[in-house]
């Protein structure tokens, strides 16, 4: 009994791949901030740098992003929470099944075509693609 209690104390803490794999999934992007009339700034502090940037015959400029699009922070401690549950309740056998989901949840690439203004604000945005990472 003694030795049940104490594995099912310890097995969580030593094998929690999938809590931690849960928590460090990639964050949501701000998919509202593509629309036409935002700052370019704003387009580059939620997306990063643009891979591409060419400038346009009016002033304006042509720019390629590509970001991992990810989870809500909601859903990304629902799913650390779960898998915890699962590990407590299960002994630590839940890490067969759970790190193997979690590796799959790993957000979707997406790369998007966006152009700007002179004034540097969005005039239209197209999505290119959206891949696994």
């Amino acid at each position: 009994m003694t030795i049940a209690l104490t594995a099912s104390t310890f097995m969580p803490l030593l094998s929690s791949c999938s809590v931690v794999m849960a928590a460090r999934q990639p964050s949501k992007k701000d998919l509202g901030l593509l629309a036409p009339g935002t700052e370019r700034d704003l387009v580059i502090a939620e997306f990063g740098a643009p891979v591409t940037s060419e400038p346009m015959p009016d002033g304006g400029r042509k720019e390629i992003y590509t970001f991992i699009q990810g989870y809500s922070t909601g859903a990304k401690v629902s799913r650390a929470v779960f898998h915890s549950a699962a590990d407590v309740l299960s002994l630590g056998l839940w890490e067969a099944a759970g790190t193997p989901i979690e590796a799959t949840f790993d957000g979707k690439k997406i790369t998007v075509r966006v152009i700007f203004d002179h004034n540097d604000r969005i005039v239209s945005e197209e999505t290119v693609a959206i891949t696994k990472p």
